[in-house]
């Protein structure tokens, strides 16, 4: 079995996924560039390589059983099992989310994809990180996804949002409770907030770039085996629930 690490990042063909498949290439890593769409999962793996990354293309639909179970069997032919994943892949749904307009399809697609995706990955992930000696899960969340901010209500937590700032909420939750039922089988499971970071999901507002928001995800996916789990962070440190 390869020494070398093996980390796959959904959502990688741009953005923050993008950019944290980069920061992992940089660091010597195989690195698995999931996407869902060919062309762009290609470009992205061929930018990645002339870079120097040791990247490849992992087609892989979140949303999809079938795409995800062959997701990880190509992992598996690979390298025999897998040290980091990243669950990077999300929507918006689309603004705006006003609870008393927004339709229950649009709810329905923004949680298929940022919550119940996660947790068709993560499980279909979960035997061949086993076999990783420093095994760890990142959860791509927001500060939208905090209750205690969006009590608050002290501006930095987005316009109102029936759909996705809730589906962070939810991710929240879940990942504590992986964080629970994996206590003391080695595996750290956290979530990343990248900030407001410049991406197709806010038109690019953002004041943060993808390099800069893609950073808490390659900490958290390196921390030391004595490291935290079933928590929140950003760059600044533990965000409120």
């Amino acid at each position: 079995m390869s020494e070398q690490k093996i980390v796959l990042i959904t959502g990688a063909n741009k953005g923050i996924g993008y950019e944290i498949a980069a920061g992992f290439g940089r660091l010597g890593w195989a690195v698995g560039v999931g996407a869902r769409d060919d062309q762009r999962r290609e470009t992205a793996v061929a930018k990645l390589r002339a870079a120097g990354a040791d990247a490849f293309g992992v087609p892989l639909d979140v949303t999809a059983d079938a795409s995800v179970t062959a997701a990880a069997r190509l992992i598996e032919e690979r390298a025999g099992r897998l040290d980091v994943l990243v669950n990077n892949a999300g929507i918006t749904g689309g603004m705006p989310q006003a609870p008393t307009e927004v339709g229950a399809d649009t709810i329905r697609a923004v949680v298929e994809t940022n919550v119940i995706g996660v947790i068709r990955v993560t499980n279909a992930m979960l035997p061949l990180l086993r076999r990783s000696a420093a095994p760890r899960i990142v959860n791509m969340s927001s500060t939208v996804g905090s209750l205690a901010r969006q009590v608050a209500d002290t501006g930095d937590t987005g316009p109102i949002s029936a759909a996705y700032s809730p589906s962070k909420t939810f991710l929240n939750a879940v990942t504590v409770q992986y964080a629970k039922e994996l206590k003391n089988t080695g595996i750290l499971i956290n979530l990343g907030c990248p900030g407001f970071t410049a991406t197709d999901l806010n038109g690019h507002r953002g004041h943060r770039s993808p390099e800069q928001g893609a950073a808490i995800a390659i900490h958290l996916a390196t921390l030391p085996d004595d490291g935290p789990t079933g928590a929140f962070f950003d760059d600044d440190g533990p965000i409120p629930w």
